[in-house]
């Protein structure tokens, strides 16, 4: 496994995992690293001082077996989170931020939406106070990528 610190356009920082550096880089090309404060996909690796591995394993190292089952764990909740937002809420397709902005100000019966919203205009509603959050991406199962 390993650590990368990312940044997006929007100069979000934030950590991720990846199993190998091609890891990294294969998500990337299809779009499934994302910024989780805005929903970017424009993220790119940030400087960062390399952990040298001593002779002896700390409790701090990783497990790559537990790391493999935690990830897994995160990826089932991801998709569960997924999985009850499209089942119970209404989707707007591209009119998310005018849908947002207008049930926070009263304007639209108040219900649960999801939709797409470019960075710029997640911002916006941030700005003006609109609660809003990304809608994590599911990567595919690793079986489905054969």
């Amino acid at each position: 496994m390993i650590r990368y610190a990312l940044q997006c356009d929007f100069e979000h920082r934030f950590e991720a995992w990846f199993s190998s550096s091609s890891d990294y880089d294969g998500q990337r090309a299809r779009g499934l690293v994302e910024c989780p404060v805005c929903g970017s996909r424009a993220v790119s690796k940030q400087i960062m001082a390399p952990a040298v591995s001593g002779t002896k394993r700390t409790a701090a190292d990783p497990d790559p077996e537990a790391a493999g089952r935690i990830r897994k764990m995160m990826m089932q909740a991801v998709r569960e989170v997924r999985s009850h937002v499209e089942a119970n809420f209404d989707y707007v397709g591209d009119a998310f931020a005018r849908e947002a902005r207008e049930i926070h100000e009263g304007r639209r019966e108040r219900r649960e939406i999801y939709g797409e919203a470019t960075p710029e205009e997640v911002r916006a509603l941030r700005e003006d106070g609109v609660p809003c959050a990304p809608l994590p991406s599911v990567p595919p199962e690793p079986e489905q990528l054969n």
